[in-house]
C-alpha cells in the first residue's frame, strides 16, 4: 500500500513548524514534506530531532514560485496539502503591505493551481479570525463562520483574499478543500515579536515591555498543539468545502496577559510600558467552535496550564530564542516602538 504524502506549507514557522513535528511523530506511515522558504521567521533548528526520521522530507521553495511549485507537486504527487505559509505579522502588514499580498494572495493562487493540476484529496487553508474583523467588548458575541469577512489591517485583507480564492477553487473547480480559522496561538517556538514571547523575553533580561494602547484588546488565546490537533482532525474528517473555526474559550486582555507573565517570573510590573496604539487595532476577537467541537474536537489546555508550560519552554530554550533577538531582529525591535529601555 502506497504511503500517504502530506505537504505542509510553512513547516519552519511557528504553528506550521509544530503541526510538523505532530504529524511526524504521530504519523510514522505518512511522509511529511516541510516546504519553507526560510525568511526571518522560519527555523529549522526546531526540526533537529526529527530530521533523522525516514518520513520526514525539507524542501526549500518560495510558494509564489510557480515553476518549481508545480514541478515539485508534479513528482511527488501529494495526497495532502496543509497550507501554513504565510506572512503573517499585523505590524510588518502595516509597514510593508505588498509582501503580504505577493506570499498570501499569489502564493495561496500557485499552491491551488499546483493542487488541482494533480488532484489532491485536501486542500486544507489555515487561516485566522482576522479576517472577519472586530467583534464588540459584549461577552455574548462570537464569531462563527457565518459571520462577514471585514479585515481591517493589510495582513487580514490578504488572508481574506486567500480564503476567497481558496472557495473558488471548490466552486469553480471541485477542488476538495476546508478552511480554518483560528483565534491567538501561543505555545513553544512562537517567534518573538509575539505578545506572549516578546514579553517572556524582554521580562527575563529586564527590559521594558511594550503594550499598545490602553492594553485592553482581548484575545482569544489556542494552545498550539490544541491547533494542531484540531488540523489534523479536519484534514481527515473535515467535510468537503466547510468551514472550521479554531477557538480556545481563553479570551484575555492584553494587558492581563502581560500581567501573568510578570507575576509567574517574579518581576516588577513597572516594567509594562504603554505605547501609541497600532493602527487599525481590532478591539477584541472570540471564536464559537461550536462545529469543529461536533466534528470530534475540544481543546485539552485551560490558559493557566497554557500559559505555564510556555513559560518553562522558554525559561528551558533561551538558547533558541536568544540568537534571534540578538541577531537583525534589533534593527526591527528598535524600528517599531519607542521605549525608554
Amino acid at each position: 500500500m502506497a504511503r500517504k504524502k502530506i505537504l505542509v506549507t510553512g513547516g519552519a514557522g511557528f504553528i506550521g513548524g509544530n503541526f510538523v513535528q505532530y504529524m511526524v511523530n504521530k504519523y510514522p506511515h505518512y511522509d511529511i514534506f516541510n516546504l519553507d522558504l526560510l525568511t526571518y521567521a522560519g527555523d529549522l533548528t526546531k526540526h533537529r530531532e526529527i530530521e533523522k526520521k525516514d518520513n520526514y522530507f525539507f524542501v526549500k521553495v518560495d510558494i509564489a514560485d510557480r515553476e518549481s511549485i508545480m514541478s515539485l507537486f508534479e513528482k511527488e504527487k501529494f495526497d495532502y496539502v496543509a497550507h501554513f505559509a504565510a506572512e503573517s505579522h499585523v505590524d510588518r502588514s502595516i509597514t510593508e503591505p505588498g509582501i503580504f499580498v505577493q506570499t498570501n494572495v499569489l502564493g495561496t493562487q500557485v499552491l491551488l493551481d499546483a493542487a488541482k493540476q494533480i488532484n489532491v484529496t485536501k486542500f486544507v487553508h489555515v487561516s485566522t479570525d482576522e479576517v472577519y474583523g472586530e467583534l464588540d467588548i459584549d461577552p455574548t458575541t462570537f464569531f462563527t463562520e457565518e459571520t462577514p469577512l471585514q479585515p481591517n489591517s493589510p495582513y487580514s485583507a490578504s488572508k481574506a483574499s486567500s480564503d476567497l480564492l481558496v472557495r473558488a477553487y471548490h466552486e469553480t473547480f471541485g477542488l476538495p478543500m476546508n478552511i480554518t480559522r483560528c483565534s491567538n496561538n501561543y505555545g513553544p517556538f512562537h517567534f518573538p515579536e509575539k505578545l506572549i514571547p516578546l514579553t517572556i523575553s524582554r521580562v527575563l533580561n529586564d527590559e521594558k515591555v511594550p503594550v499598545y494602547g490602553d492594553g485592553k484588546n482581548i484575545r482569544d488565546w489556542l494552545h498550539v498543539i490544541d491547533h494542531c490537533a484540531a488540523i489534523d482532525l479536519v484534514l481527515h474528517k473535515g467535510i468537503n468545502g466547510e468551514v472550521y473555526n479554531v477557538g480556545g474559550h481563553n479570551e484575555r486582555k492584553n494587558i492581563e496577559v502581560v500581567k501573568t507573565i510578570i507575576s509567574t517570573l517574579g518581576k516588577s510590573e513597572d516594567l509594562i510600558e504603554f505605547v501609541t496604539d497600532r493602527l487599525g487595532h481590532d478591539k477584541r476577537y472570540a471564536i464559537d467552535p461550536t462545529k469543529l467541537e461536533k466534528l470530534g474536537w475540544k481543546p485539552n489546555y485551560t490558559f493557566e496550564t497554557g500559559i505555564a508550560q510556555t513559560i518553562d519552554w522558554y525559561l528551558n530554550n533561551k538558547l533558541w530564542w536568544e540568537q534571534i533577538i540578538n541577531g537583525e531582529y534589533q534593527n526591527y525591535f528598535k524600528k517599531q516602538y519607542s521605549l525608554n529601555k
